[in-house]
């Protein structure tokens, strides 16, 4: 029964982590060699902060890790239960809540996803047109990538589906294809520095001493010439409102992933169903 299941039975005990002090380009490595959307931030095997795509993504231009994370993260520790723990995920509004000892050690990490896949092991027939998300943000294919990166910020929203000019359904676009066609690029900036100005009465009207410093400015960028069709995922998973919260989370366990968009009997779109949406029947489930 689902009441007997602890977060340990289903938390991730090998932890992809950053550590402090670290970096942006160590952590960019970590997300796309592991292919996580986020980590924990450790220090002195303690949990600190979490850092995520979506940190890196909103500051493009800094580079250390401990002004990159997000401080004081919400944690849960072992022997609390996967409804608490789904119920905290939700109510958050995070995707990822690594698991402490009464000591404040990392024991492991349990994701949206984690939950999920026991969620698909639940018999859960109820059908998902009662937990779909009532906002659907949609791009057009030909939208370049900066712009697709600016509006799901905007939209607060990890995944789009993607519609051609004929507003046919055609791919789905996820922060991790986003970050996964990002590049880093350096550059050299010069700001000049005056030793004076029109307030002081040595200073001739037409001269100033100037003193020009030179430095470098590391930063994310998404390159201009590529657009949404270029990095969308158009082999998608699909399902109608009347399938069964089960169904869907087996759909999402089996091809890792973390959205599926809903379409009516003709292929057109009609809504988004995100894992997040599937925690709520765990925590609505009666122990």
């Amino acid at each position: 029964m689902v009441h007997n299941l602890k977060v340990e039975d289903v938390m991730v005990k090998n932890v992809a982590c950053a550590t402090l002090p670290g970096s942006r380009d160590e952590v960019l490595a970590i997300l796309k060699d592991k292919k996580v959307s986020g980590v924990p931030v450790l220090k002195d095997n303690k949990v600190v902060g979490i850092v995520s795509r979506t940190n890196i993504l909103k500051n493009p231009e800094e580079e250390q890790l401990a002004l990159l994370m997000s401080r004081n993260p919400v944690t849960i520790k072992t022997g609390e239960s996967l409804k608490e723990a789904a119920r905290v995920l939700y109510e958050k509004n995070i995707r990822r809540l690594p698991v402490v000892s009464d000591g404040g050690k990392l024991e492991g990490l349990i994701t949206t996803a984690d939950v999920i896949g026991a969620i698909a092991d639940l018999n859960i027939e109820t059908p998902i047109k009662n937990y779909l998300s009532p906002n659907v943000y949609v791009l057009w294919n030909e939208t370049p990538l900066p712009v697709v990166s600016l509006l799901m910020d905007l939209a607060d929203v990890k995944a789009c589906p993607i519609v051609d000019s004929g507003l046919n359904l055609v791919g789905i676009i996820s922060d991790r294809d986003v970050v996964g066609a990002s590049i880093i690029e350096d550059r050299v900036e010069k700001s000049d520095m005056s030793a004076g100005n029109d307030d002081d009465s040595w200073t001739w009207e037409s001269m100033r001493d100037t003193m020009s410093i030179y430095y470098s400015v590391s930063s994310v960028k998404l390159p201009m010439n590529k657009f949404a069709k270029d990095i969308m995922v158009s082999d998608m998973i699909t399902a109608t409102s009347l399938a069964s919260v089960d169904s869907c989370a087996k759909k999402m366990k089996r091809n890792k992933i973390d959205q599926i968009p809903i379409i009516d009997a003709t292929g057109k779109l009609e809504g988004m169903l995100r894992d997040r949406d599937l925690l709520l029947p765990l925590i609505e489930m009666k122990d």
